[in-house]
């Protein structure tokens, strides 16, 4: 059976706003162990550590060639697919699907409709520090993601005070439910028992829905015993359990499909599998790479040259976009409303709707 290996990078469980870890992704490859040491071989005959790790090879400028001439023949050889998010872009995302969208479903208004939530996201992304005051802005998104983490009263409260805190009424149609109406439907939303900030779910979304594309047939995950991939573990696991058909249109090149071709996911050794070791190092240079091309960091490995290597089936990326038009086309006719709602009743907990 065909066999995908992951590995992550950049996970911080619900905190989405951690300055130095700005980006999260993982990275699914279809490559033997044998394959993989070959690699391994051909591209670094002098390693002498027990396994080949992203963080370390980094470390040496004189292994970025290495790294690059690695990740092509991976990209040129077998199915491989990125995914990598930013963080803050992602909150805000969330911020919208819980502390807005609720608001105008009650009113009949399909606030998904053409991807319009993501250029809300993008406009507040890179418009919402100066428009609704700096400080203020960044007060709203800890308290929206410690309103998740706790709900409770007073923190869903205090959500609502630092949305009125902003200058809100520039920009009403994000924040006014919450800042002038402290609207009951979204606090419910944001107060639902299993919702979360974790991006992990996200992530593994994105993962599946190319997996299930690249695999001929049944297939088989096998990932490190990492403590941040058990959340990744057990996610996998309900998708492999979830046996109801159901088919949703994510984007203009996303789709899934339930049930799965996935068949089961195994935790390993890195140390004892070269393959996971040759994803850590694929998702560690396409982070770093992220990095480098956001001005995040100053010295490291050529981030367009490890971006640019990627063909358009093989990364998929969630990073704002002031182009509104091409987001628009992307996100036309998909089923963004109904795969929310399909995803927080089965594998979070039972939506607003009941």
């Amino acid at each position: 059976m065909e066999c995908f290996r992951i590995d992550e990078s950049g996970y911080t469980g619900f905190d989405l706003l951690n300055a130095d870890q700005a980006f999260q992704g993982a990275t699914a490859i279809a490559i033997s162990d044998d394959d993989a040491a070959r690699l391994i071989k051909e591209h670094f005959p002098r390693l002498q550590a027990d396994e080949l790790k992203y963080s370390s090879l980094t470390r040496r400028s004189s292994n970025h060639p290495r790294i690059l001439a690695l990740q092509r023949d991976v990209l040129d050889g077998f199915k491989c697919v990125s995914y990598v998010c930013d963080k803050r872009y992602l909150l805000l995302l969330m911020l919208l699907d819980y502390g807005v969208e609720p608001f105008y479903y009650e009113r009949g208004l399909n606030f998904y409709e053409d991807g319009q939530n993501y250029g809300l996201a993008s406009l507040l992304y890179y418009v919402g520090p100066k428009v609704l005051g700096r400080d203020a802005f960044e007060d709203l998104l800890a308290s929206f993601q410690r309103a998740m983490k706790e709900k409770t009263p007073a923190s869903l409260q205090d959500l609502v005070n630092a949305a009125r805190k902003t200058n809100w009424q520039e920009l009403p149609e994000a924040l006014g439910p919450l800042a002038q109406y402290a609207d009951p439907d979204c606090l419910s939303a944001i107060a639902t028992p299993g919702v979360t900030t974790d991006a992990a779910l996200v992530v593994l979304q994105s993962l599946i829905s190319r997996m299930e594309e690249l695999a001929s047939g049944p297939y088989r995950v096998e990932h490190d015993r990492s403590k941040n991939l058990l959340t990744y573990h057990d996610l996998l696991q309900r998708y492999i359990d979830h046996d109801q058909a159901a088919e949703f249109q994510q984007s203009e090149i996303a789709r899934i499909k339930f049930p799965l071709k996935l068949q089961s996911v195994t935790q390993v050794d890195s140390v004892s599998s070269p393959a996971v070791q040759i994803a850590d190092v694929m998702i560690g240079a396409t982070i770093e790479a992220a990095k480098m091309i956001t001005g995040r960091r100053e010295a490291g490995i050529d981030g367009n040259a490890v971006l640019e290597a990627y063909g358009a089936d093989q990364f998929i990326h969630l990073v704002p976009s002031v182009d509104f038009e091409a987001q628009r086309k992307f996100r036309a006719g998909t089923q963004a409303d109904q795969v929310i709602d399909y995803f927080a009743r089965h594998f979070h907990s039972p939506d607003r709707n009941g």
